[in-house]
């Protein structure tokens, strides 16, 4: 009787594998969260339906997921595909998207409201891990003439420091 129950629990968990979505996105999509909300929509709506999704990172994502999602929104950058990539912080989402035709994108969320326009600056990885479009100490206008606004005062600029919410 041992043995039908050990080959189910095996044939249950090989069938759960093939479950697991396959491809480059599956293995570099880490610590998604909320997927489908505004942001994720704004950016998938710039980058386009072919676009890598190169993740959505938590404010705790470990060094290695950091590494794996701005290689793959650098990487994709610079062969002019189109890719996004956002990171989850306290009390703010920023995400990321470039274009097929190298046209780079920024959006971010922060008490409910979504702001979004064209990048002010490079693409580049910023002291944090984080892909960012700003140029170092620069999180003010969000560029662009659609732009729906900037960070208010006293805000922490998302892309400095280590990623670690302050400890209390």
């Amino acid at each position: 009787m041992k043995i039908p129950l050990l080959l189910s629990v095996v044939l249950l968990t090989g069938l759960a594998a093939c479950n697991k979505p396959s491809g480059p996105s599956a293995s570099s999509t880490p610590a998604v969260s909320k997927p489908h909300d505004a942001v994720e929509q704004k950016l998938q709506e710039y980058a386009g339906s072919s676009a890598s999704d190169c993740g959505r990172l938590e404010v705790r994502a470990d060094e290695a997921q950091s590494k794996r999602a701005s290689d793959c929104a650098m990487q994709a950058n610079q062969g002019k595909k189109p890719f996004y990539v956002a990171y989850d912080m306290p009390g703010m989402t920023v995400g990321v998207a470039g274009n097929s035709e190298g046209k780079l994108f920024t959006v971010q969320s922060q008490g409910g409201a979504v702001t979004s326009g064209a990048c002010p600056s490079q693409l580049r990885v910023a002291s944090s891990g984080r892909i960012t479009c700003f140029a170092p100490g620069d999180m003010g206008s969000m560029g662009g003439s659609h732009a729906a606004g900037s960070m208010p005062p006293g805000a922490a600029n998302p892309h400095a420091g280590g990623g670690k919410p302050p400890s209390n």
